[in-house]
């Protein structure tokens, strides 16, 4: 009778120690890849394609912005997001957009995309933008938003949302962008 308590107890203690270990398994996965997080989007490189300027006003220049803008998805599932507007303002004023076309980004994976900005000052005014472009630096910034569900396992979706906001220059003598810095 004792080699038979010996044994349930034996089974017993296997038991427990199998249920601690897929608690640890399960606890692992949660924390890891069940974590979603918001995708982060961001300018890679800026140049100035084009560039001209009116000689009747100080304030009045067209530019063409090429940059490479990044998706980076850190998530386990991808992420699928609706269209969306990279407006391109100075001290909040719009003076181009582009729409960033509905999407998808694998899981652990980068997308990126060339765009292109047509770039108006003619929208804005001001002692400041005059001040600014007679300065030679013209600072600008832009912003966009891209909502939509990180996808997990085909089962799991989660809403989230990338947000970018820049802030660069325009040295209008060299007419390179210089001091890029996203957020």
């Amino acid at each position: 009778m004792g080699e038979g308590r010996r044994s349930r107890k034996k089974c017993l203690a296997y038991v427990a120690a199998f249920i601690v270990f897929q608690t640890a398994v399960i606890l692992a996965f949660a924390l890891t890849v069940m974590n979603i997080k918001s995708p982060k989007v961001r300018f890679n490189a800026m140049v100035v394609e084009s560039f001209s300027s009116s000689n009747s006003t100080a304030t009045s220049i067209n530019m063409k912005l090429l940059t490479q803008l990044t998706i980076k998805n850190t998530n386990f599932g991808h992420f699928k997001y609706g269209e969306s507007t990279l407006v391109i303002l100075h001290k909040g004023v719009p003076l181009g957009e582009h729409v960033i076309p509905k999407g998808r980004t694998k899981a652990k994976k980068t997308q990126k995309f060339e765009i292109s900005v047509d770039v108006s000052t003619t929208k804005a005014s001001g002692g400041e933008l005059r001040n600014e472009i007679n300065s030679g630096i013209l600072k600008l910034s832009s912003q966009a938003k891209l909502s939509g569900k990180v996808h997990l396992f085909k089962v799991i979706k989660k809403k989230k949302s990338g947000e970018m906001k820049c802030d660069w220059d325009i040295n209008l003598g060299t007419r390179q962008v210089e001091n890029l810095n996203c957020n």
